[in-house]
């Protein structure tokens, strides 16, 4: 028996020796982040980012102002959500489901870790409210226009086209830019700004290859880019400015957080990460239908949010501005999108805004650039609207 437990004791020393040989080569070959990525997601029972993951990580405070809480409508969860609606979120693993009507909730239903206040990641939602700090820095002046140029503000850009693209390049999703979106691939510059603690280098190391302002392509690294801009230009750190801009006038409920690469003088990871709530994000969508007037306050040209909501390239009719875009039931529909089924959509036809977060998205086909729930999270809450 002794000599088994030595046995034992030896293959462990040598298993543990072995493991930090690997973890050092890993850190010595810059495959460190590595290491972090498997104890965010694995080690913690998951395979991709996860909706609780900004707790793992350092965070910016966007900071709430008076909060402006929404109305409660007078035909508040009166009428219970559909069949097929409670169906497709204990698929999908819903955990916040809204229906906004004029300007009140009219439907809230919570599951699992959602709540009103319950802080979970917005994945790539954060990229609608990027552009909107990129309208109201051009409202300000800070940056002239959508056709200033990136290098004005980033000197180190690099590549063939670098001179050529422009910020309005960066918010329509048309850079040219050398990044490739891959949410699942260990070493894949998706996984690398998300788990790397030098963002900006990350993406001062990727070229502008291809002529920008040519076609969409969906690419996380343009909105990186463009919160660099954004900092640079208004010399202010993202949240604070979002804060300032956004969050406080808009009366947000909550504190919201945005992740960042490391402490300190960390950039927030601007392509997704802000943990806020449903009823908080609710509010952009209402901003936008509201052509960007708040309380009689114009927060946001409404020249830009025009912009934002309309296709820049007629080849590409689900993207503007930071937004998605569909003609579905032939109405004129904008939404906010974030990776595992994150929803703000807006149908300005019927006075309607719907939120869904949750752990999982739909069926996503390459001949559709909306996934399947979208269509469903709308049929239903008109289905529910009819009943009443």
């Amino acid at each position: 028996m002794k000599k088994i437990f030595k046995i034992l004791l030896k293959i462990i020393k040598w298993f543990v020796i072995i493991l930090a040989i690997i973890i050092a080569l890993l850190y010595i070959f810059g495959y460190g982040y590595l290491v972090r990525g498997v104890r965010v997601t694995y080690l913690t029972g998951h395979k991709t980012a996860f909706l609780e993951d900004y707790e793992y990580f350092d965070n910016r405070t966007i900071e709430k102002g008076t909060a402006q809480p929404w109305k409660i409508s007078k035909g508040y969860n009166k009428v219970p959500t559909t069949e097929k609606l409670n169906q497709t979120n204990k698929d999908l693993g819903t955990t916040s489901f809204l229906i906004i009507k004029g300007d009140s909730i009219w439907h809230e239903s919570y599951y699992d870790i959602g709540s009103e206040t319950a802080k979970t990641n917005s994945f790539s939602m954060a990229k609608s409210i990027v552009s909107s700090a990129l309208g109201k820095a051009i409202d300000l002046k800070m940056i002239p226009n959508l056709d200033a140029k990136v290098i004005d503000y980033l000197p180190k850009l690099k590549g063939q086209y670098a001179k050529d693209l422009t910020v309005g390049d960066l918010s329509s999703m048309a850079s040219g830019h050398s990044w490739v979106e891959d949410y699942y691939g260990p070493t894949s510059l998706t996984s690398q700004a998300y788990f790397k603690k030098d963002i900006r280098e990350l993406m001062l190391s990727l070229g502008v290859d291809k002529k920008p302002g040519q076609e969409f392509i969906y690419q996380s690294g343009d909105t990186q880019l463009l919160a660099m801009v954004l900092e640079k230009a208004t010399n202010m750190k993202l949240s604070d400015f979002v804060s300032k801009y956004f969050w406080q006038p808009m009366g947000m409920e909550q504190d919201a957080l945005w992740q960042l690469d490391h402490e300190g003088d960390g950039i927030e990871k601007a392509y997704c990460c802000i943990a806020s709530n449903a009823r908080d994000f609710a509010k952009f969508g209402k901003l936008f239908r509201q052509n960007g007037n708040w309380n009689g306050e114009q927060i946001l040209s409404e020249e830009f949010i025009q912009k934002s909501i309309n296709p820049r390239f007629t080849e590409s009719p689900q993207y503007g501005y930071g937004w998605w875009l569909s003609n579905y039931q032939n109405k004129q529909i904008y939404y906010m999108r974030g990776h595992l089924g994150q929803f703000v959509i807006v149908i300005p036809e019927d006075d309607l805004i719907i939120v869904r977060l949750g752990h999982l998205k739909g069926l996503q086909t390459k001949t559709d650039p909306h996934s399947e729930d979208f269509y469903i999270y709308i049929d239903e809450a008109q289905k529910m609207i009819n009943q009443k």
